[in-house]
């Protein structure tokens, strides 16, 4: 087993702390639990390394900046999982958690100045499904200030309170988002895996961009109470891992089932149907796509071809429509409802940034907050566009396309873009792979396909609602076919 090394307080280069700690930072969540159990190392001695390499990686000068918080109890947390041992799945295991979920010790600001200091007073149900699963919470992560949702201009990765996540291959690109430091996070071997939230690629994004696997599950799978919310029929928590195993285990834990570690020793013959219409206009994206059907093929998984009807500027907004009287309606109730002083409703958290804009609104505006504030929540134009966008993304997309296959299978990003502060995301490159999902709260997951001038770039799979067994079992059988293993950030500044 790696190494374990105690806490160090004194800065040490990357290429230092490369040969030091890298090993173990790598190391999967199930390979971790196993030594945990075989006492190769204690929980103490594992959360302590984890800590020394955020230190070293991430909380430094010129660091990635993707964890937002270290949760003050954390080593006391590990060593009460040393000394109370349990049978729980993560038993010792750290975790992240975007800090748009509420963990008691944690901001959970959603980035956002407006939330800072308002303390937490209770656990988000995933993360109590985490503690009794034996997990120590070690911290939250940054993110896109209110996942994304408040600019068309908003940088991903960017919030006022955590700064500017970078990509771990390249820092002065992307790490996507709004799952931004979940993803750069597990994609650094800062932690072995990490909660997200998406709603409309939030997870898969992070998950292309930095090369780890993603899953956004099924709407509803995974509890939102105690998560800031955006929109109810979209927003979902799911983890981030650097394998599938690892993903699928965590998944479970937040679902509160145990059946997903199931499918990833599932051999039964597999058919995949090939949305060419989910392919990023990216020509090395597109070859290393074609490289990867002929890798399944010859290994006899049965590649089809598929069509659903395309995306028209209707549907993009309708969906637009239908996520802008959400955000009005529940993160006005989330607000209203948290604890302690400060903002209430959305048209607070607008006077608020607006009083405090030399910090807020340095790097671009609200105009999506005042859009949101105009709309009246769920009326009968919402309750038009919510039905014109799911008769589009049920009807006309995912089920003609799926009807005789598995799961659908796409690329719903190029590799990660220059991030420019104030000048928003360069999208130019991405696909609609994740629309439809996102709209009919199917699950989708991201997995490595390669890469493409040093950076990643994910392979994107779609199941059927609820249909959580079949995403694992396809995306286990094309990470075992592809034969990537674990990708290893170039930490290139």
């Amino acid at each position: 087993m790696c190494r374990v090394i105690p806490l160090l307080c004194h800065y040490v280069s990357m290429p230092e702390l490369d040969s030091e700690t890298a090993d173990i930072g790598f190391t999967s969540a199930i390979d971790l639990a196993a030594g945990l159990r075989d006492g190769d190392f204690t929980s103490a001695e594992l959360t302590a390394t984890l800590l020394h390499r955020v230190r070293q990686v991430d909380d430094c000068e010129n660091g990635l900046q993707s964890v937002l918080a270290i949760a003050a109890d954390a080593m006391d947390q590990a060593a009460d999982r040393d000394t109370n041992t349990g049978n729980g799945r993560l038993q010792g295991l750290p975790v992240l958690i975007k800090d748009n979920i509420e963990a008691v010790g944690l901001p959970a600001t959603a980035g956002s100045l407006a939330l800072a200091g308002r303390t937490v007073t209770r656990d988000a149900e995933i993360v109590t499904r985490l503690r009794n699963a034996g997990a120590v919470i070690m911290g939250s992560t940054n993110l896109s200030e209110w996942a994304n949702i408040r600019s068309s201009q908003s940088t991903s990765g960017w919030s006022a309170i955590g700064g500017l996540t970078a990509n771990p291959w390249i820092f002065q690109h992307s790490a996507g988002g709004s799952s931004s430091g979940s993803g750069a996070a597990v994609a650094a071997g800062l932690i072995p895996f990490a909660v997200g939230t998406e709603t409309d690629g939030s997870i898969v994004c992070p998950a292309s961009l930095n090369g780890v696997v993603g899953i956004k599950p099924t709407v509803g799978t995974t509890s939102r109470t105690g998560v800031i919310p955006i929109s109810a029929s979209q927003d979902s928590p799911g983890p981030m891992a650097r394998n599938v195993a690892d993903a699928s285990l965590l998944l479970d834990v937040l679902a509160g089932t145990d059946t997903l570690r199931q499918n990833v020793v599932d051999d039964s013959p597999l058919r995949i149907g090939i949305m060419r219409q989910w392919v990023t206009s990216d020509l090395k994206s597109q070859q290393v796509f074609e490289d990867s059907l002929a890798i399944l093929a010859s290994a006899g998984i049965e590649l089809i071809e598929v069509r659903g009807a395309d995306m028209t500027e209707q549907d993009n907004e309708d969906e637009g429509a239908v996520l802008f009287h959400e955000l009005l309606d529940d993160l006005g109730q989330y607000l209203a409802a948290r604890p302690g002083d400060g903002v209430k409703s959305l048209a607070d958290v607008i006077e608020f940034n607006k009083t405090h804009s030399d910090s807020e609104m340095m790097h671009f505006q609200q105009e999506l907050f005042d859009i949101a504030v105009g709309t009246g929540g769920r009326n009968e134009v919402y309750r038009q566009a919510r039905t014109r966008n799911l008769e589009w993304a049920l009807h006309k997309v995912l089920n003609p396309a799926i009807a005789d296959v598995d799961v659908l299978i796409g690329v719903p990003y190029g590799p990660a873009w220059v991030s420019t502060l104030g000048e928003g995301d360069d999208y130019a490159d991405a696909s609609w792979m994740t629309h439809a999902p996102a709209i009919a709260g199917w699950p989708i997951g991201c997995l490595p396909m390669g890469l493409v001038r040093g950076l990643p770039v994910g392979m994107g799979v779609v199941a059927r609602a609820n249909d959580e067994n079949a995403l694992v079992r396809a995306m286990t059988r094309i990470e075992r076919v592809l034969d990537l293993g674990t990708l290893r950030p170039t930490f290139t500044q």
